[in-house]
């Protein structure tokens, strides 16, 4: 009897002693991993303190200000994020260090629009949610629809979304339509433009709605990291073509949201699925592959540098 509580207590010893070691294997290795998590979730709530208590005097405008004037419906936007600032949680970091481990690879045969940095996440400007025709020509009513891991498809007020970056570049892709001249201030344009930029505005409100609504519904938010991390690494051992996820879940979005407008040439049922961020930036007229085409007129203005930081 004795002999056998002895031999059962010299068992839990040495179960208790493995289990205790397993533990630690998971526990020692997090607690870096947890500390860098809280820092970004505190960076990041007083950013966001910081973009609410900002004093906002009448009649001056910041230079954010007057950048969101000149954006319009349609213009896309690209970021050069900073994977450490990420505050949606590891998952969400992985996933963004993966995407700029293996999508933003430069080729040295292919020119960009912009000469420097590499840009992982994108989203597209859409029309705000205006009651009146006056309160839709304010470009303080813009929305940025964009897909994120923290809330999923989204559109957020566009100066807000702005002044909440923390990435090194933000770069804007103005989109112009055939004859439209969007630097010229004394330009009017013609009837036809203004209808072609109609259409436009309206497929995105549509746009914008259907799948804001359809990221609840689905919680996309729960798996968006997680298809970052199946783009990047299906991309990187040629999977991606074969695929049925986004190479880029952001990219995705953006191209689909033009298609849907009239804008985005729809070349196979994959032509989304298989775009990356930095497409973006070549000019398909000189790029025969790995580009965004776009239909017939419409075209992308040169890069705007809407914020450059530091690159450490």
């Amino acid at each position: 009897s004795c002999l056998k509580s002895s031999m059962m207590l010299s068992g839990l010893s040495t179960r208790s002693k493995v289990l205790l070691k397993m533990t630690a294997g998971v526990v020692v290795p997090s607690i870096p991993i947890l500390v860098w998590w809280k820092s970004a979730v505190d960076d990041r709530g007083n950013r966001a303190e910081e973009v609410r208590t900002k004093v906002r005097v009448p009649n001056v405008q910041t230079v954010d200000d007057l950048l969101v004037e000149k954006c319009k419906p349609g213009d896309v936007i690209l970021f050069d994020r900073r994977c450490e600032k990420c505050a949606a949680g590891p998952v969400a970091a992985l996933s963004c260090l993966l995407s700029r481990q293996f999508l933003c690879r430069e080729d040295p045969m292919q020119t960009r629009a912009v000469e420097t940095g590499t840009f992982d996440h994108c989203g597209i400007v859409v029309p705000g949610k205006a009651k009146t025709a006056k309160e839709a020509l304010d470009p303080s009513n813009l929305l940025f629809l964009e897909a994120t891991a923290s809330d999923g498809v989204v559109a957020r007020p566009l100066l807000t979304r702005l002044e909440m970056s923390q990435s090194r570049s933000v770069i804007l892709l103005p989109l112009a339509s055939a004859g439209e001249r969007r630097n010229d201030d004394d330009y009017e344009p013609s009837e036809k433009i203004v209808r072609a930029n109609d259409y436009m505005k309206k497929q995105l409100i549509e746009f914008r709605d259907r799948w804001v609504a359809e990221s609840k519904k689905q919680d996309y938010a729960s798996g968006h990291s997680s298809l970052g991390i199946i783009g990047a690494l299906a991309y990187a051992t040629g999977l991606h073509v074969t695929s049925p996820a986004p190479t880029s879940p952001s990219a995705w979005l953006v191209l689909s949201a033009l298609q849907n407008a009239g804008v985005g040439e729809n070349l196979s049922d994959r032509t989304a699925l298989e775009t990356r961020v930095e497409d973006f930036l070549r000019d398909h007229r000189f790029n025969e592959k790995d580009t965004v085409r776009l239909r017939p007129g419409w075209k992308f203005l040169p890069a705007v540098m809407m914020r450059e930081m530091s690159r450490s």
